[in-house]
């Protein structure tokens, strides 16, 4: 688990809303008589990530907590390996867009500008676009295996997001991702159009605040495919609860990396895919 980054761990500035996270929009019924009505829809935006002055990318993304976003982006990337070498994140609202301009310690940024030459662009799903084998399927860490939480505190799983997704009440179209701690506690939510984004929020928001993935789970409401499971293992979860059932490439990853991997189907019992059963 990385320490917490030093810039402030503060919510974002009030004058950063970009739009609201849920705006509404005026429609029509389809049809010669359709009724008039209004309707909350998820925001998109997007943001162009820089580090040092170098643009890097450029991510559609809903605009709320994008500190943690970006924080948690730059760690599930391997952009760098501990959180304290991010110094500043500065967001500047556009009109349809959020520059983060992020500072990273001299070693870092060293580190950084070294794996950009060797590395092409990505595209938003976390590994389309790369242009080598080692870059889409990278060695990840190997820890020691975390103790599988209790299975009551599995229970009740998708009652806990509904309970905790305040965006999808209002807009729906929205994918999110929860905390849930040692003691079986939900601590954080994060919800985003993106299910990528909605991991590396909670693992930024874990990070801002000091909290340890690897003390109780991780869980998110999407399939459950590779590039999720390089995002749990660069954040040092110790388990990975998800509602979508895992692709098989997921489940070896998860295997290989001693990473607990969780299908909580919508009915029947939790399915156990990691450790091998």
């Amino acid at each position: 688990m990385t320490s917490p980054p030093r810039h402030d761990a503060g919510q974002e500035p009030a004058d950063l809303p970009l739009n609201d996270p849920s705006p509404r929009f005026d429609y029509r019924e389809y049809g010669a008589d359709g009724a008039i009505g209004e309707q909350a829809l998820a925001a998109e935006v997007a943001v162009a990530i820089s580090y040092n002055g170098i643009n890097h990318a450029v991510m559609m993304a809903t605009p709320e907590h994008l500190e943690d976003f970006v924080t948690g982006f730059t760690l599930t990337a391997g952009l760098v390996d501990d959180a304290r070498a991010l110094y500043d994140i500065e967001l500047t609202a556009l009109e349809d867009a959020v520059e983060a301009a992020v500072t990273l310690s001299s070693r870092a940024f060293a580190g950084f500008k070294q794996q950009r030459r060797g590395q092409a662009g990505t595209g938003g799903c976390g590994l389309c676009g790369v242009e080598a084998l080692d870059q889409a399927l990278p060695p990840l860490p190997v820890r020691q295996r975390a103790p599988l939480p209790p299975r009551a505190h599995l229970e009740g799983l998708r009652e806990r997001f509904d309970a905790s997704q305040r965006l999808a009440r209002h807009s729906g179209a929205m994918h999110a991702a929860i905390y849930v701690d040692g003691a079986g506690e939900t601590r954080l939510c994060r919800e985003d159009i993106g299910r990528h984004n909605a991991l590396d929020k909670l693992i930024g928001a874990c990070v801002r605040r000091g909290l340890d993935p690897a003390d109780g789970f991780l869980a998110i409401t999407s399939r459950c495919g590779l590039e999720l499971i390089h995002k749990a293992v660069r954040a040092g979860a110790g388990t990975l609860v998800s509602l979508s059932a895992p692709s098989s490439l997921s489940v070896r990853q998860a295997r290989r990396s001693a990473l607990n991997l969780i299908h909580q189907p919508r009915q029947g019992a939790p399915r156990l895919y990691s450790p091998t059963p």
